[in-house]
């Protein structure tokens, strides 16, 4: 039996992106592991990942071309070769762009992180057709942008350190499900005496072992971490010469943060007014008083609210004030993903674009996809008459999913999904490509976790008829007429284009050597910003931010309060009194391995945790079949009745296909299409619902 181990690299959307070591016997992978020698893996996958092999050879997998037979979203379709699925889909696509090329509008995520897979021959061709751009807001933009405004770039502390912090903060994450490896890492600085301490509306998982779970409503974090930085102020908790070294504008967060004493913020929060004096008190004492190192792992969770951008900046201003970035196992951290080197023009091509730099495709927001399909032709651009969607599952993952739904099925829209599966969105298609998974094609991959390029090699020859994106593309371009040499790239021609030439953060590391090796660590200071060097225009943390203010924006960190709340919307909150979250899954990533039976046996069916108090003053017992429902729409769920959801607050764990839910709908049929304040993100968590209990299906407390 011929054996070997291919290296690879985990593609999903997740910080840790693991270094993986695939074993294959006679051209079949047959076990998926995490590389031991690679310091962020060590050894370790998640239950997902760890069963990468149950998604490559899923029964299920599309392996042909398909054309629609049914009605849209009925998922009937019949096999074409890949010649017709081209010629249709060119035929289609000149037509519209004929008539104006913006009529057609891509829509991509982070179905795969690769630099290669993901948007490089996609963004060649859509950039080469005049097509509109996508504005990928879905996840991170608002915390990303507050980054920007604050330190310059997604930069912040190297997790590998995290193991000697005297106090570990996670704040709006739960790493035992989306971290594994910075978990572990926690978990020892614990062992070693370390406070943990978890921030979230939910008593989550990684909450639940930590030495103190403070819960403030959602879309509160912000008035929360400005009630820390009063504290500190007020209590003199402050690294002086840090904060007149490296940091701007510190006399006018001192003003602001003077709004924000701890009672008007316990107040905001749902919290008692010790939660916040404690927590302040003792990260000021450890970093000033002890010069111990102190984190913050925030994620982004607390973010996917109105707020959400500003509440980012005013958690980031924490580590600057405490001097806590003079410590390699200091600082904070919510994205490592702006110290990579990448070279996105000579990925992307922008210079294929028709009208040049300076005269831009209108941009179209991912999370608003819904109003987009369904709106009219605007001033200066059509109507959208074509989605080609890949690498994402708009219909499961984009908020107020009935319009997204409703836009999917208009008969006049062309739709092409590349997919390895009948997702909720494939059901939608006119013409289904089966794409490759990880395991069947090359790829290279930066982090926002840590600090590392990983290589992907194809460990297996494609499945069926599947194709790697890049060449689904190739063959597209080609059928277009498109002659630019870039469109013969190769996909290790590619990747050697991926990383930034002659940038000293990647000494040393080429694709060729990340082929043979299978990932290499940037060349980073330990503590990267020890001594300031932010990669601001000032070089300094930028308390007050002079780009947010000739943005149009707040320069300074504020607590901008939820859409949906008691306080803002009070007529709404009196019929719909409960906020509702919905976070990852353990055992889903986004809308990825739902489909993965042994993994959805786990999780079993949707739930909706609630609080005892709330479940008592509606009759609802656990075990109960429940109604969640609000102005957007309703999905039902599975009562657990607990106290791991505050009160006032349900959490509705996701995210679920559609089609395998009990009434084929998910939490995103109650989400809404508003944005945050910085990012143009969405607010998944800016959400009042009410529950009530079904008649049907209701069973008594186990």
């Amino acid at each position: 039996m011929a054996s070997r181990i291919v290296r690879a690299a985990c593609p999903h959307d997740c910080p840790d992106t693991c270094a993986l070591l695939v074993t294959v016997e006679d051209g079949r992978a047959v076990k998926v592991a995490g590389d031991p020698d690679h310091p962020g893996t060590q050894g370790v996958l998640c239950t997902k990942v760890s069963r990468y092999t149950e998604r490559t050879y899923h029964p299920d997998r599309l392996l042909t071309p398909m054309k629609r037979i049914g009605r849209k979203g009925e998922g009937k379709f019949a096999p074409i070769s890949w010649d017709e699925a081209l010629d249709t889909i060119a035929t289609r696509l000149q037509a519209i762009a004929a008539r104006d090329p913006q009529g057609i509008v891509p829509y991509s995520y982070a179905g795969t992180m690769g630099l290669v897979q993901g948007e490089s021959m996609a963004a060649r061709f859509f950039h080469k057709l005049g097509a509109s751009r996508l504005d990928r807001t879905i996840c991170a933009s608002a915390g990303a942008t507050a980054l920007r405004y604050t330190y310059g770039a997604s930069v912040g502390m190297d997790m590998e350190h995290v193991v000697d912090a005297k106090l570990v903060i996670i704040w709006g994450g739960n790493p035992i499900a989306s971290n594994l490896h910075f978990w572990t890492r926690a978990q020892e600085a614990k062992r070693r005496g370390a406070t943990l301490v978890a921030i979230d509306p939910y008593r989550s998982l990684s909450a639940e072992k930590c030495h103190r779970h403070i819960a403030p409503m959602p879309g509160t974090d912000g008035a929360l971490a400005l009630g820390m930085i009063h504290v500190l102020i007020r209590d003199g908790l402050l690294d002086h010469d840090y904060i007149e070294r490296h940091t701007v504008g510190f006399e006018a967060l001192r003003e602001r943060a003077q709004a924000y004493p701890p009672a008007r913020v316990a107040e905001i929060c749902g919290i008692p007014v010790e939660d916040v004096e404690w927590l302040a008190g003792l990260y000021g004492q450890l970093a000033v008083r002890e010069r111990q190192p102190v984190a913050i792992r925030l994620n982004y969770g607390m973010q996917r609210v109105h707020g959400g951008g500003q509440a980012v900046r005013a958690v980031a201003c924490l580590p600057s004030l405490v001097g806590a970035w003079r410590h390699a196992a200091g600082g904070l951290q919510l994205s490592t993903s702006g110290f990579f080197p990448i070279n996105d023009a000579a990925l992307q091509r922008p210079d294929l674009l028709p009208g040049g730099p300076g005269k831009l495709p209108r941009l179209v927001n991912m999370s608003t996809i819904g109003d987009a399909l369904l709106a009219g032709p605007t001033p200066g651009a059509p109507r959208i008459e074509a989605v080609v969607v890949y690498n994402s599952n708009p219909v499961a993952v984009a908020p107020e999913s009935v319009k997204v739904a409703e836009g999917f099925a208009r008969e006049d829209l062309f739709t092409v999904v590349l997919e390895h599966f009948r997702t909720d969105t494939a059901d939608y298609a006119d013409i289904l490509l089966p794409a490759t998974t990880q395991l069947e094609h090359t790829d290279v991959h930066k982090a926002y976790g840590h600090t590392y390029f990983l290589a992907n090699n194809a460990a297996i020859a494609p499945m069926g008829e599947a194709l790697p994106n890049t060449e689904i593309f190739r063959r597209l371009a080609q059928r277009m007429g498109f002659t630019e040499p870039c469109f013969a790239d190769s996909d290790d021609d590619i990747a050697a284009q991926a990383i930034l030439p002659g940038d000293a953060r990647a000494a040393g590391i080429s694709w060729a050597s990340l082929k043979e090796q299978g990932w290499q660590k940037l060349a980073l200071a330990p503590a990267p910003f020890a001594d300031g060097g932010f990669p601001t225009a000032s070089g300094k943390c930028q308390f007050y931010s002079e780009p947010m203010a000739r943005d149009g924006f707040d320069p300074l960190p504020d607590y901008v309060p939820q859409y949906e709340s008691p306080a803002t919307a009070p007529e709404l909150a009196a019929r719909y009194p409960l906020a509702m979250i919905s976070p990852p899954a353990r055992n889903f990533l986004n809308s990825s391995f739902v489909n993965v039976d042994s993994l959805r046996a786990t999780e079993g069916e949707p739930h909706l945790d609630i609080h005892p108090a709330d479940a008592a003053g509606r009759g609802i017992v656990h075990g109960a079949m429940v109604r969640v429902f609000n102005d957007r729409g309703s999905m039902l769920a599975r009562a657990r009745v607990t106290d791991r959801a505050r009160r006032g607050l349900v959490v509705g764990l996701s995210i679920w296909w559609k089609k395998l839910a009990s009434d084929g709908k998910n939490a995103n049929e109650l989400t809404s299409q508003r944005l945050t304040d910085l990012g143009r993100a969405p607010v998944f968590y800016d959400c009042l619902v009410q529950v009530e209990a079904c008649t049907e299906g209701a069973v008594q407390p186990a």
